[in-house]
């Protein structure tokens, strides 16, 4: 695990009443998040993710245009690094730093984008390519066209994921020389259950992929050498919660594997699962709380001891202390933050 500088990064909607980017320091005995700087340099950052140096901080800007913008933060406050670069694509929700460039996940125009990295940090003028997703699913309002909602690079390898929840699948790919995002696999998943995060398990041999439009988590065999994905199981994480009242957000690891966590907002709770057989079966533990209201974002710190939940709605940050026995999150504190959307840590 890389070293912990004792920082935290928060995204939010600015068009929401949301400060835009935040730098915040961690308490290491508490989990206390104070916040050292803001800036509203780009339009509704809803997505951050750093570089692995941790001196660059890259956001989305979830808008119509779509675009991605790069930010110092080796200070108190992030500046900008350049102006923002347009994506080629609608709405992006999520990105990834891989394989020198950072990927977007467009939600409204249902594709990935590739934007190539310079050697300063800082994003080049254009994509170098984007991948169209094509399909629909059963839903008539939300899977009528693909809907592109994360991008996430495979662990220890050249590839990368694009979770579509318009399509209900998972589409591998990977960068050519030129820096186009070329299509490796489609791996589909139960129509109707709208696929919006997913989530490795440290063993590197399973996948754990979050439904919003089921309420479900489907555990998956990820096959390296394919670069394919092979459903086993799919798990409810709020058994008997009401039709259209439970809309899942995002799903964590424990850095040992042992569990599993769950985000649910509509029922704004945290469902706690065991896992065994080296990741491949989940037995739901309990759910608690989210602290707030709509919790569109879940993660660790760096330690893997606390959870922060960023609920959107109730314009606050929870974090809570996890049981390292049973894996339940034990609040320990919250920071008012207006229309919150991502938390991250370095």
């Amino acid at each position: 695990m890389r070293g912990h500088t004792g920082r935290a990064y928060i995204g939010s909607f600015t068009a929401a009443g949301g400060p835009g980017i935040a730098t915040a320091s961690v308490d290491p005995a508490t989990g206390a998040l104070i916040l050292l700087g803001t800036t509203g340099a780009v339009a509704d950052p809803s997505y951050l993710a750093l570089s692995a140096d941790g001196t660059t901080l890259y956001a989305v800007s979830e808008t119509d245009e779509g675009a991605v913008a790069a930010f110092r933060v080796t200070g108190a406050r992030p500046e900008p690094l350049g102006a923002p670069v347009r994506v080629g694509g609608a709405g992006p929700t999520h990105l990834a730093v891989h394989a020198g460039h950072v990927l977007t996940a467009n939600y409204g125009s249902g594709s990935v984008s590739a934007v190539p990295l310079r050697a300063d940090g800082s994003l080049g003028d254009a994509p170098s390519g984007v991948l169209t997703h094509k399909g629909s699913g059963p839903h008539p309002q939300r899977q009528h066209a693909p809907h592109a909602h994360q991008v996430l690079a495979v662990p220890g390898g050249r590839r990368a994921v694009s979770v579509d929840l318009g399509t209900d699948s998972v589409r591998v790919f990977e960068l050519d020389t030129a820096g186009e995002p070329v299509q490796h696999r489609e791996i589909a998943l139960r129509p109707g259950s709208g696929p919006r995060h997913l989530a490795f398990h440290p063993g590197g041999t399973v996948v754990y992929v979050l439904n919003e439009l089921a309420p479900t988590l489907t555990v998956c065999r990820w096959e390296a050498v394919e670069g394919a994905l092979r459903p086993l199981a799919e798990i409810p994480v709020l058994p008997g919660a009401p039709e259209g009242d439970a809309y899942p957000s995002e799903v964590v690891v424990a850095p040992d594997g042992r569990f599993v966590w769950t985000a649910t907002r509509g029922e704004d709770v945290i469902s706690v699962f065991a896992a065994g057989d080296g990741g491949e079966r989940l037995e739901l533990v309990a759910t608690v709380p989210c602290g707030g209201h709509w919790p569109r974002d879940l993660v660790l710190d760096p330690s893997g001891r606390r959870l922060y939940a960023a609920n959107e709605r109730s314009g606050d940050i929870t974090w809570f202390d996890v049981d390292g026995a049973t894996g339940l999150p034990v609040r320990a504190g919250s920071l008012e933050f207006t229309a919150v959307s991502c938390v991250r840590f370095f």
